[in-house]
């Protein structure tokens, strides 16, 4: 007769093992220890074999009756269930090892030698941060695009559009290299680009235009707004120097060469592969030696009146435009496109000189293995020229200067 749950847990155990019969070949076996196996006995290719279903109660009568039917169904195809489950059971630890997170971490091997150092340190710790909580434990062919458009979309809902972009990419990247792999078949990434946010449009930062440089400068010099000597000087050598603010208000007085008129940024403080020299006018010079006094012992050029130890903040500067009736029309990054336009136009220098003294990355690969090109020589003659130019429009309140473009510093002098 059929068992039934009752005679199961009420089954005790006994010295020797013994079976508890269900009919049609399937039997619990009760062990001395009071485990209590689901078997199923059968015969194939004229073998008798046993079938190990599973332990009770985590297997039920139930569930016992259902592997065996299965089993039955399995012979009549031909197939034996002990191999069959065997199989099942190597293509679920296949799967495990095939997770999302583990063909992530063999992707990000094979390709972090091709990358510079932090940008392969910022990929793993995205994946790590981002996708690899979410998806990680995922075999990879289990993960369809409603799954993976969740996970991005939490991204966005950070605020984060520009990256929620960049993950799907790199997920992308990460299936291909599976499909390649043989792991899985297809890249549910590819599915999901219709579904993002749009990029957002590019917000260009705030600069005043060339022809408003004399009301900033007579503002700026005139100091109504009351700021901070270490704020006014470090707007001052923003406006000669061009360089971002990070770069400024970290500066130590160690990067600074007098004697050759130079400040040296090193590569890794600018995140780059290469120290920027920024050649010095005199005029900036004059700053930096005032500001000496201003902040007397300490390492920092441009150290926080209340915290010295400290650098004054990115806050800083922007407070100080505040305070100066210019929120909303200039910023720190302005003073970069300023000098930009304002040297192209005023003062007839080339393009690719500038753009060296600004520090930016050529977008042409071509241009960037090839054209290695510092300029360094002319752009010594261009900040001169530049810093003479600033003193012109401050005494003239004129933008437009009385001679040709194409001045050099000699000429700059004499306006």
């Amino acid at each position: 007769m059929p068992l039934t749950e009752l005679q199961i847990k009420s089954a005790q155990p006994k010295e020797k093992p013994y079976k508890m019969s269900d009919g049609q070949s399937l039997f619990l076996l009760v062990q001395p220890n009071g485990s209590k196996y689901w078997r199923y006995n059968y015969r194939f290719a004229g073998k008798q074999k046993t079938l190990s279903i599973g332990v009770y109660p985590r297997i039920s009568l139930k569930d016992a009756r259902k592997e065996a039917f299965y089993a039955r169904e399995l012979l009549d195809q031909n197939k034996d269930p002990g191999i069959e489950k065997k199989m099942k059971r190597l293509e679920a630890h296949r799967r495990a090892e095939n997770s999302f997170e583990a063909v992530g971490r063999e992707w990000y091997e094979l390709h972090q030698d091709k990358w510079k150092p932090r940008y392969a340190k910022e990929v793993l710790k995205r994946l790590k941060e981002d996708i690899f909580p979410y998806l990680g434990p995922y075999p990879i062919t289990d993960i369809e695009p409603p799954l993976l458009l969740e996970v991005i979309r939490k991204i966005e809902r950070r605020g984060a559009v520009e990256l929620a972009k960049r993950q799907r990419q790199k997920c992308s990247e990460i299936f291909r290299y599976g499909i390649a792999s043989g792991v899985c078949n297809r890249d549910p990434a590819q599915d999901i680009v219709g579904a993002l946010k749009p990029k957002p449009k590019t917000k260009h930062h705030a600069c005043i235009e060339i022809h408003e440089l004399p009301e900033f400068l007579t503002t700026l010099n005139r100091n109504d707004a009351r700021l901070y000597q270490t704020t006014l000087n470090a707007m001052k050598l923003m406006l000669l120097t061009f360089v971002r603010t990070g770069e400024l208000i970290n500066a130590p007085w160690s990067e600074f060469d007098f004697e050759n008129k130079e400040w040296i940024i090193p590569a890794a403080r600018m995140k780059k592969d290469k120290d920027l020299i920024v050649p010095l006018s005199d005029q900036a010079i004059e700053i930096l030696e005032d500001q000496k006094i201003v902040a007397g012992k300490w390492p920092l050029v441009f150290p926080s009146p209340v915290k010295p130890r400290q650098s004054i903040s990115n806050n800083t500067i922007l407070g100080g435009l505040k305070r100066m009736g210019y929120q909303g029309k200039m910023t720190g990054h302005g003073f970069r496109a300023l000098g930009m336009s304002t040297i192209k136009e005023k003062l007839g220098y080339r393009h690719e000189v500038i753009d060296r003294q600004l520090a930016h990355v050529q977008k042409n690969k071509i241009d960037r293995a090839y054209d290695r090109a510092k300029f360094l020589d002319e752009r010594k003659i261009m900040m001169q020229d530049w810093a003479d130019y600033i003193d012109y429009v401050t005494e003239t309140g004129n933008v437009n200067l009385p001679c040709p473009k194409n001045l050099k510093s000699s000429a700059m002098k004499k306006f």
